[in-house]
């Protein structure tokens, strides 16, 4: 003992201060004492002061009674007889700079080894002062305790960099666990404090951290990369560390056979994968192949890795260029096997996320066929919707919607169970998150395009739970639902159900409340399919010979039906504009009644020929309301630029339309809404068909 200099207690609790400070003024060498973290009285740092005659340092960070002794008396320390005490109140680079009499040191230079390469006992003192403030800085990161954003701000990042460019390899490694913990303020939602992070950015700290991570040490690559993956969460954080060069150093390191390098690099790559900007970057520097090879790498490692490089991979899969080299990197078979074998529920979302966003692009992308024909992928995901964790549920649910635009993956997803499972999860749904009643609504919207999943949808109990999902103030839950009550009301069977479930007045509210065209639109949609006259006998048979039968007045409800959506497709006339239009050949004139008219959403919609055809006979309908209701939704399916114009308006003329909408255009009992609806459909055919010959 009697050679001990240098002694720490740092995050001790409990002890008699009077006697250990007695104690400790009685060690004849001791230069410094660390007391951080502890409970220590101010008397007790005032005796050492005092009364030790070799004592030159202590070090007081993050003691709360010194701390609130020091808000009421900020002079308590004021004669402190040469030695330096340090606490979050102190300026700390000032008062190391000032154990340096003689010699000219810069504050933000005091742990530059020049300063005390001729003294050994200041070079020993600095040494040990690294590695405590290392150590305390590290613990208050964890602890992450109250009112200290001042501390990190003025001093306390900059602290950390200056440290992570000591000498020695554990210091180094303490400083960026410390920044990677610093600036999380939420590790369950992983929330950033921007100030903090932006502060080692403004510090200059991102190339430090991205040197620390070019170095030949694992263990400091680890950390280096997982202090660059938390701050990247800020998007300003993420340009910089894109700026300089981080993108290729992180995808250098996912490659890397140290499973917790790659792991943290892996979440750099996720978190800097946000940003649209960051996409193309990551595929350019190989990160695509490097994230796809990690999986294969580690097909049973631990959440960490598989986690975040099936993240990252979902990430990238959302832009359209990434996904085709996802795929091409056999990022397909990556993600199928993980959704097939992994146990792990984190894993698991990421992977249904990523596959969902493969699946979730345009016609010119066939990502969409190649899940869906990856062997074992649409059974996964059929079977993760039955999943114990609600993220899993949603992400394979929203997959399976995407994969639904294919026909063949329609039929296979229904083959494999998909009906009965998609039914069974929007029933329990209706308490759980908007995301996830969207996505399952949206998937049997999806399903329910072909007649026979449409028909089994209602058979298996499908209407009531999404009539209470029409129900929803939440705008994407209740669209969603009402485009699977449009494809569901296509047929008598369903129809007949959807008035017998109450939901004539829901679809109702829709079409006259909602904040949501499209909403609205197929609200109105469905209810002209419900009472266009092909239930009628239907609703006959079944109230006649089903004794189970809800009794319901078809009458009535068609009253209302009509009243309401007469009502929605006024919304969208303007008496002076369709007035000039009527009596104006001009083009220009039908055009700007197009213009104002046109729902953009509506353009991603696509009609069987069965339904155009269905339209096309509406035309003919005795109720002039109906007609004015087919006329608007063909101008809808076939404005040009909109998706699927070129295919309805083919679906058209195949069935002779162009007489049915001209008698339409000049019936003297239509209202001018038709008419000039009409009008502007066959123009619409003109234009496509004169597109296509030439």
């Amino acid at each position: 003992m009697h050679s001990l200099r240098f002694l720490s207690i740092a995050g001790c609790r409990s002890l008699k201060w009077a006697t250990a400070s007695t104690s400790w003024i009685q060690l004849p060498s001791l230069i410094a004492i660390d007391l951080s973290r502890t409970d220590v009285p101010t008397n007790a740092i005032s005796r050492l002061i005092s009364n030790s005659k070799t004592l030159k340092l202590i070090c007081a960070l993050n003691c709360i009674s010194v701390e609130e002794e020091l808000v009421q008396d900020p002079s308590v320390f004021r004669n402190t007889k040469g030695k330096l005490v340090l606490t979050v109140k102190s300026h700390i680079f000032k008062s190391i700079a000032a154990m340096f009499p003689g010699v000219d040191v810069k504050e933000q230079e005091v742990f530059n080894q020049c300063n005390w390469r001729h003294n050994d006992i200041a070079g020993d003192t600095m040494t040990w002062l690294e590695w405590i403030l290392s150590q305390s800085l590290l613990r208050i990161a964890e602890s992450n305790p109250q009112g200290m954003d001042e501390f990190w701000l003025q001093q306390g990042t900059a602290l950390l960099l200056r440290l992570l460019k000591s000498s020695q390899e554990d210091v180094q490694e303490r400083a960026a666990t410390a920044l990677a913990t610093f600036v999380v303020m939420d590790d369950e939602s992983a929330n950033v404090d921007p100030a903090r992070s932006e502060a080692v950015m403004l510090n200059g700290g991102i190339r430090i951290l991205l040197d620390l991570a070019r170095c030949s040490r694992e263990s400091a690559q680890s950390e280096a990369a997982k202090a660059i993956a938390n701050l990247s969460v800020n998007t300003k954080v993420a340009k910089a560390v894109a700026d300089e060069g981080g993108i290729t150093i992180l995808t250098s390191l996912a490659k890397s056979m140290n499973r917790l390098v790659a792991e943290e690099a892996a979440g750099g790559l996720w978190n800097l994968s946000v940003g649209e900007d960051h996409k193309a970057a990551i595929a350019v520097s190989g990160g695509i192949k490097a994230l796809v090879d990690l999986i294969y790498r580690w097909p049973a490692g631990t959440d960490g890795v598989l986690e975040r490089a099936a993240g990252a991979l979902a990430n990238l899969a959302a832009d359209d260029k990434c996904s085709l080299e996802v795929a091409k990197a056999g990022g397909v078979r990556a993600l199928v096997t993980l959704a097939r074998s992994c146990k792990l529920e984190g894993v698991l979302e990421q992977a249904a996320r990523a596959l969902a966003n493969l699946a979730a692009h345009g016609d010119n992308n066939d990502n969409n066929a190649a899940v869906g024909q990856e062997a074992g992928a649409l059974e996964a995901l059929v079977q993760l919707t039955g999943s114990q964790n609600e993220g899993v549920r949603q992400e394979a649910a929203g997959a399976l919607w995407n994969l639904s635009f294919d026909d063949r993956n329609r039929e296979a997803i229904a083959a494999v169970g998909g009906v009965e499972a998609l039914v069974s999860l929007v029933q329990q749904c209706l308490n759980g998150s908007e995301g996830l009643q969207e996505r399952a609504a949206g998937a049997l919207w999806g399903l329910s395009v072909s007649e026979a999943n449409s028909i089994a949808i209602g058979q298996g109990g499908g209407v009531a739970p999404l009539l209470t999902l029409a129900r929803s103030e939440v705008e994407d839950v209740h669209e969603t639902a009402a485009g699977a009550l449009w494809n569901l009301a296509f047929y008598s069977g369903n129809a007949l159900r959807i008035v017998e479930e109450g939901g004539v007045p829901i679809l109702v509210s829709i079409c006259s409340t909602s904040g949501s065209k499209m909403a609205r639109f197929m609200s109105a949609l469905a209810l002209a399919y419900m009472f266009d006259g092909r239930m009628d006998e239907v609703a006959l048979v079944g109230t006649s010979s089903d004794s189970s039968s809800k009794s319901v007045n078809v009458e009535g409800a068609r009253r209302i039906a009509f009243k309401h959506i007469e009502t929605f497709v006024l919304t969208f006339s303007d008496p002076q504009m369709f007035s000039v239009a009527a009596t104006s050949s001009a083009p220009a004139a039908l055009s700007q009644v197009a213009e104002v008219v046109f729902i953009h959403e509506a353009g991603h919609l696509r009609c069987s020929g069965a339904e155009i055809g269905r339209f096309v006979a509406m035309l003919r309908n005795p109720s002039p309301i109906l007609r004015a209701c087919a006329a608007f939704a063909l101008l809808q399916f076939t404005i040009p630029g909109g998706r699927h114009a070129v295919h309805h308006a083919g679906l058209l003329q195949k069935a002779g339309a162009g007489r049915v909408l001209r008698a339409a255009a000049a019936a003297t009992t239509a209202s001018i809404e038709a008419k000039i609806f009409a009008r502007i459909v066959l123009r619409n055919l003109e234009h496509h068909q004169s597109g296509t010959s030439t």
